[in-house]
């Protein structure tokens, strides 16, 4: 007998229901949109205007407000790539090292003679000594400025390789530590251009890595690829402030000359802070993720000379006191000042992981970007182009809509109705998943849709198929259809199964337009199933049992 369970109805029906209820926002796509916007300026604000109010109200609160995200290419905005030259902070950190290496040396200067820098490779140090006989001690000098290198694929190494030819002690990174260094260029440009990005209100953002030191960057909405570029350049804010105090009150009056920051980390907690900082971001010279003396995760930081000098007077009028990073009006980190810190570095210690530690150091460089940065390809696209894509995604998709509801109908009759049904429902599961878990529709992805709806309908005509077969064998019509579903299963899910494999692979191997219509392709094979098996299912026995047919004729 052809039966379904109360329960698995319920549970069948309940997920149609949801589905609904989550793909009814894009029935109103402006106005939820301006509720979404106005929530998020909220948020970051700290408070809610009348005006940001009045937004929100647009759409209610205890409704789903997730939509499905429209990509570049049907909202229209900015592309670009570009690449980082990573090779410029190997020049830097090796300009950064020579004070440092200098003074060391110059403390042995009786044993091994004079030293001076001589040009050479950018990110390669050279130091000429007086007595080429001791460079085993120059060696030893350089190679206590090395550490550990902070990274989970060069744990064990060494930052820098150091080497002697004639005279000469010739100081570079390791290659351990130029792979982590890469590594943290990359993610650093990352944070920043992320950050950039998303403090204008750009909506759903791809920013991504792409190969070894290219980032790709496609911002819908935008008016053009020169003012993206212009928006990336932008500097961050970073200052070092005094600590006056710590609470959850952001509407306390600080007094006069401090401010109220929220803090990044810790919901609801405030810092008050004296508004003069003590140094800026533009003191800061580097930041790199390190060990502890107790060998935990710290972030190690440099000032340059002026910001070293008055890093070094306040911290050693304030030991024992907090002092607060700040990052674009937020408290990234409080750490405690242990000691005078006069060296112009120091180090960021405390309950941290070496993962925490490399973002800290990621978001304490995230004042400007770490290297130059070229512009491979650039492109534009209007909205009135991601309007024309979007109408003819809709009309391509509505057309394959009719036309295969209206053969399934000439084809199987009544259960050409249910299947069409199916497939309605099923277009509709998608686009409820795909703004469930953020996913966003490009093109392709709007293709991979209409591709769903034309093999949606696959699984019902291989039951349909059988469910004759076993009529004119002469079984009863419910005997027919239990059979029908019964022999079909396995058919439909090989089918299935060979096309989500291929879906996969396209997904992990492609990229751009490629990954978006793998994605909608997967989701519409996952709901086209459940359609088809359950949905359809559940419909004729509804049917069954309402008409109790003696015959069937499909």
């Amino acid at each position: 007998m052809v039966q379904i369970s109360a329960w698995k109805r319920i549970a069948i029906l309940g997920v149609i229901l949801l589905g609904l209820l989550y793909a009814m926002p894009n029935l109103f796509y402006q106005r939820v949109e301006t509720h979404n916007d106005a929530v998020v300026a909220a948020e970051r604000a700290g408070f809610e205007s009348p005006e940001q109010a009045a937004a929100r109200a647009q759409w209610p609160g205890w409704l789903p407000s997730s939509l499905v995200a429209l990509g570049l290419d049907l909202r229209g905005g900015a592309h670009l790539l570009g690449e980082v030259n990573t090779a410029e902070v190997y020049a830097s950190r090796m300009t950064a090292l020579w004070p440092e290496l200098r003074d060391d040396l110059a403390q042995s200067r009786d044993v091994i003679g004079p030293v001076r820098r001589v040009k050479g490779p950018a990110d390669q140090l050279l130091v000429e000594i007086g007595n080429p006989d001791q460079m085993a001690r120059a060696v030893e000098i350089a190679r206590k400025l090395a550490a550990p290198v902070a990274s989970l694929t060069g744990a064990g190494g060494s930052t820098l390789d150091i080497t002697a030819r004639g005279n000469t002690l010739i100081v570079q990174l390791s290659a351990a530590e130029k792979a982590a260094t890469d590594d943290r260029t990359i993610q650093q440009s990352l944070e920043i251009v992320r950050r950039r990005v998303d403090e204008v209100g750009t909506r759903e953002p791809t920013i991504q890595r792409q190969g070894k030191d290219r980032i790709l960057i496609q911002v819908p909405g935008i008016g053009s690829a020169e003012e993206l570029k212009a928006l990336i350049g932008t500097t961050a804010k970073l200052t070092f402030n005094p600590v006056i105090g710590r609470g959850s009150d952001p509407d306390a009056a600080p007094g006069l000359g401090n401010i109220i920051v929220p803090s990044l980390d810790e919901p609801g907690v405030y810092y008050t802070l004296a508004e003069a900082p003590v140094v800026t971001g533009e003191d800061l010279t580097d930041a790199r993720p390190g060990f502890d003396q107790n060998g935990a995760p710290s972030v190690d930081f440099r000032f340059g000379p002026q910001g070293a000098r008055r890093f070094g007077a306040y911290t050693s009028a304030n030991v024992g006191q907090p002092f607060a990073i700040v990052l674009d009006n937020q408290v990234i980190s409080a750490p405690v000042i242990r000691q005078a810190i006069t060296t112009g570095s120091g180090q960021i210690s405390g309950a941290m992981d070496v993962t925490e530690s490399n973002q800290l150091a990621v978001l304490l460089r995230a004042g400007a970007l770490p290297a130059e940065m070229t512009f491979l390809e650039e492109r534009t696209i209007g909205p009135e182009l991601g309007q024309d894509s979007i109408d003819a995604g809709r009309k391509s998709a509505m057309i394959a809509t009719v036309l295969v509801v209206g053969y399934m109908i000439a084809s199987y009759g009544l259960f050409g109705v249910f299947a069409s049904v199916a497939v309605i429902t099923n277009v509709i599961l998608i686009l409820s998943v795909m703004g469930a878990i953020g996913a966003t529709l490009t093109l392709p992805g709007i293709a991979g849709i209409v591709l769903t709806v034309g093999t949606a309908v696959d699984a019902n005509v291989i039951i349909y198929e059988r469910i004759r077969e076993e009529l004119r064998s002469g079984k009863s019509v419910v005997k027919s259809i239990n059979d029908g579903f019964g022999e079909a299963m396995s058919a439909i899910i090989d089918a299935n199964l060979t096309t989500f494999i291929a879906a996969l692979v396209m997904f992990f191997l492609g990229s751009g337009p490629v990954k978006g219509f793998a994605v909608t392709l997967t989701i519409g094979l996952v709901t086209s199933v459940f359609t088809a098996i359950y949905f359809t299912r559940l419909m004729i026995v509804i049917w069954l049992e309402w008409r109790k047919p003696k015959t069937l004729v499909l």
